[in-house]
């Protein structure tokens, strides 16, 4: 099995990540929310209609994980993210694993790509 190499962690600052073709929006609080449909297909679709369930699940971000998504613009690097974090919150703790495990976790549900 071919090894899976991790990307040094200055490999990983130069990245420019950025967001794929999602349905989202900013609620009432100012947080993102971003819509991934629950079926590719029209059967589901139509069977989420016909019970009358949404037919998107809901992934709710929190104040830092929104302030992400809004800058992952596809010209920004991870660095220049961090950056703006450390700015936006100044108290916040680990800032740097927390952004490091959020385009982590965005990538592997492939809500973003590098």
């Amino acid at each position: 099995a071919k090894k899976i190499r991790l990307p040094t962690a200055e490999q990983f600052l130069s990245f420019i990540p950025k967001k794929l073709e999602l349905e989202w929006k900013i609620n009432e609080e100012g947080l993102v929310e971003i819509y991934m449909p629950k079926f590719k297909g029209n059967l589901g679709k139509s069977f989420c209609r016909l019970i009358k369930k949404d037919e998107n699940l809901v992934a709710k971000m929190d104040k830092i994980g929104s302030h992400v998504w809004k800058n992952l613009d596809g010209k920004r690097s991870v660095k220049e993210i961090h950056n703006i974090l450390k700015k936006k919150f100044p108290k916040e703790e680990n800032l740097d694993q927390r952004l490091f495990l959020f385009l982590s976790q965005m990538r592997s549900l492939q809500y973003i790509d590098y």
